[in-house]
């Protein structure tokens, strides 16, 4: 890699940082703060935790339990260590794949199965598209001008799976003990294990075309870097 492409993906990814960092930080200050603009939740879904310092707890832990959160934090980190300078060891790779795939599948999921029943208001205004759409924006738009290429490989696709499917343990463990859940279509109590079970099935093996997606266009921008003349 040239000291340009270096200076290139370091600035690229150091944005990429800073954007989803203040959106996880602000997201979890203004739930933390019960700042977020109460609206009767869906039935089996987060939201009925109570005002006050009395539903912190809770509030925060429901926030931190959401798939969203989760995919901004692994970007944030990949983002991290790309800024930085990460040179490619496994764990980098995955994080980078794992980052990608989570905020890809997070962005359409979000834009099918949850925004067209949401209402949008108050504080969510900003933290919303930060998290849903601008964020993911900008991960895959730092991705495909600015590297790293070659990274994305078949043999990590079970590696970057294994936290969604935690998440998917968590949430589910949680939601067993607290009766509520993080998403309409994953609430157990209204919809039963076998439906819920097959709807994250069916994400789980949207992730994989995802990744399928991801490694294609990975292939195909390093043979067209690599096809450029040299200089």
């Amino acid at each position: 890699m040239t000291s340009g492409e270096d200076v290139r993906r370091r600035r690229a990814w150091t944005v990429v940082a800073a954007v989803a960092w203040t959106g996880f930080a602000l997201t979890l200050s203004l739930s933390a703060l019960g700042w977020y603009a109460g609206s009767p939740p869906e039935p089996g879904v987060y939201g009925d935790t109570g005002g006050g310092a009395y539903g912190v707890l809770q509030r925060v832990t429901d926030t931190l339990s959401y798939f969203t959160i989760w995919s901004n934090v692994v970007v944030a980190l990949a983002a991290t260590v790309l800024a930085r300078g990460a040179r490619g060891a496994t764990w980098h790779r995955v994080l980078l794949l794992d980052a990608l795939l989570m905020i890809v599948v997070t962005a359409i999921v979000y834009q099918l199965l949850l925004a067209p029943s949401l209402d949008v208001q108050g504080w969510s205004i900003i933290t919303d598209p930060t998290q849903h759409v601008v964020v993911p924006v900008l991960a895959v738009a730092a991705w495909v001008w600015a590297g790293p290429r070659g990274w994305v490989s078949g043999r990590l696709v079970p590696l970057a799976l294994v936290v969604p499917v935690l998440w998917v343990a968590w949430m589910l463990a949680r939601g067993a003990v607290i009766g509520s859940y993080p998403y309409g279509f994953v609430a157990v109590g209204e919809r039963g294990y076998p439906a819920v079970l097959a709807t994250v099935a069916a994400i789980l093996a949207f992730g994989l075309v995802v990744a399928a997606v991801l490694w294609l266009v990975d292939v195909l921008l390093g043979r067209r870097r690599a096809s450029r003349p040299t200089r």
